[in-house]
């Protein structure tokens, strides 16, 4: 079997079984949702949006983790595959991170009685999501495609430590946001039946996340792969 069909036909099934899987087990979480987890006392069904919102935080936190991660293994080895991961995360955090500060606000608004507001938490939020922006405006602002892959990885570098901000900053600074009531060090302090919802949203949201990366990063691959000159060859994808 020629490289390509090798390259494009057992790795995409993985993706799409993990996305997949994610779909199954996120049709089961709605059900627990509707039917099983309790309805919390003082926000009522609006906090329903909490099984969206706070799998959204962690995936996108995540992938802005992996990025940084990645950019700095790319400075060590310099693999266009390294790049291409890398690139690929940074794309998901700022769709799920877009998606956080749609659903948030959303919540806030019956929550708090405003869309938006200057809460320490959401403010790092955006900070990150704009850093994370100016990560590919570097990479195409910078003729030199080498020169561009290493300033982006130090933006990203630079943008994960406002990660850390984001989860101290209901503990270092008056907010609007409580403090957390699953990741607890003493334990979770909230009904089991929402814990273990949460958890289960968590697991589908990461297959998907999982398997759409994985996608994409297949495809970008195969996109380097045509763009470069025919004399240099994509480590990882040709041999």
């Amino acid at each position: 079997m020629p490289e390509s069909d090798t390259v494009t036909s057992s790795p995409t099934l993985r993706g799409a079984v993990l996305v997949s899987a994610g779909v199954a087990l996120l049709l089961l979480t709605t059900w627990l949702i509707f039917n099983w987890t309790p309805i919390e006392v003082t926000q009522g069904v609006i906090q329903r949006i909490y099984y969206v919102h706070v799998p959204l935080a962690w995936i996108s936190e995540g992938a802005f983790g992996m990025t940084a991660l990645l950019g700095i293994l790319y400075f060590w080895l310099r693999d266009d595959r390294v790049d291409a991961a890398a690139a690929v995360s940074a794309e998901g955090g700022l769709f799920t991170t877009a998606g956080l500060l749609v659903v948030g606000p959303l919540w806030g608004r019956v929550a708090w009685g405003t869309y938006w507001s200057w809460d320490p938490r959401l403010t790092f939020t955006l900070l990150l999501f704009f850093l994370f922006l100016g990560y590919f405006m570097v990479r195409g602002a910078i003729s030199d495609p080498g020169r561009g892959k290493r300033y982006s990885a130090v933006v990203a570098v630079v943008g994960a430590l406002d990660i850390p901000m984001i989860h101290m900053s209901v503990y270092w600074f008056r907010s609007l946001h409580p403090e957390p009531v699953v990741l607890r060090p003493e334990g979770p302090n909230a009904d089991p039946r929402i814990t273990v919802t949460l958890l289960l949203a968590a697991v589908a949201y990461s297959l998907i996340f999982a398997g759409l990366w994985w996608l994409r990063y297949l495809t970008e691959r195969a996109e380097r792969e045509r763009r470069a000159p025919s004399h240099e060859a994509i480590p990882g994808v040709t041999s």
